[in-house]
């Protein structure tokens, strides 16, 4: 009975949870003692480094190739429907 409160009470998680002080890990301190000597620099939320050209003109190219596509399937459909037997 001894052996199972001494692996209860090594184990217990809520006992654990309810710590007043908890240690942070051993990353958070690495970069907290690396932050206060060289602060990182702010960078912006999804920042976009180069603009991009030409976008509309490839939206429009991918809209035709997909309609094309689908344009293909159905005239495809109806030659092997009608060429069918039944």
């Amino acid at each position: 009975m001894a052996e199972q409160d001494d692996w209860q009470r090594e184990f217990d998680i809520g006992w654990a949870d309810s710590a007043e002080h908890k240690e942070p890990s051993a990353r958070a301190r690495m970069l907290a003692a690396r932050w206060k000597e060289n602060p990182p620099a702010p960078l912006p939320f999804r920042a976009d480094p180069t603009p991009v050209r030409g976008s509309r003109r490839s939206s429009w190219v991918s809209t035709v190739v997909v309609l094309g596509c689908v344009a293909a399937v159905i005239v495809l459909l109806g030659w092997a429907q009608m060429r069918s037997p039944y």
